[in-house]
């Protein structure tokens, strides 16, 4: 089960690390609304890992059999490693290339609510949220927490739906009779 899981969460993980960086220099041009989309598209798309690493597992280890604990024990671990490399990914970014994407992030939501015709009040209290959110993700550990709660219930539901499907039981074998034939 190591190998399996290590080959496809560690392709999965790359994956989803290099489409992070590969798209967070646009996020200025593209908008922070069709950010979040190609962000959770790219999120997905690294997950469909999960499926094939299940099946490589039934396939090649599990001699075409699986139960569906041991599926979803093989999918969560591979989600657990992309979503590690995930974390790791942005925790680099953040606070070594991105130091300002929350001022930019709260401005971006800020000016949004503005224009929604929001009133003082609505203002006011969007940009205390900002700042708590600001303070969260200042703190490397709690940016962590932060940052691993966005792919993971993705990762989960892509692991139990793909257990579900992948998994295979034994051909049952015809019950042997006490009495000899004759």
């Amino acid at each position: 089960m190591k190998k399996t899981v290590l080959t496809f969460g560690l392709i999965s993980g790359a994956l989803s690390s290099l489409m992070m960086v590969a798209t967070l220099p646009f996020l200025h041009s593209i908008s922070f609304d069709k950010g979040m989309v190609i962000g959770y598209t790219a999120i997905v798309l690294s997950f469909l890992l999960v499926f094939f690493g299940i099946r490589s597992y039934r396939d090649n280890v599990g001699g075409g059999q699986i139960s569906f604990a041991k599926a979803f024990a093989v999918g969560i671990s591979i989600t657990l490693i992309s979503c590690v490399f995930y974390v790791v990914t942005w925790e680099i970014l953040y606070f070594n290339f991105l130091p300002d994407f929350m001022d930019k992030y709260g401005a971006y939501l800020i000016a949004k609510l503005k224009a929604s015709g929001a009133g003082p009040a609505a203002i006011q209290a969007k940009m205390e949220e900002v700042k708590r959110y600001k303070e969260i993700e200042d703190n490397p550990l709690l940016n962590a927490a932060m940052t691993f709660i966005e792919p993971f219930p993705i990762g989960l539901a892509i692991t139990l739906i793909s257990a579900a499907v992948l998994r295979k039981k034994a051909p049952s074998q015809p019950a042997q009779s006490a009495v000899p034939a004759s």
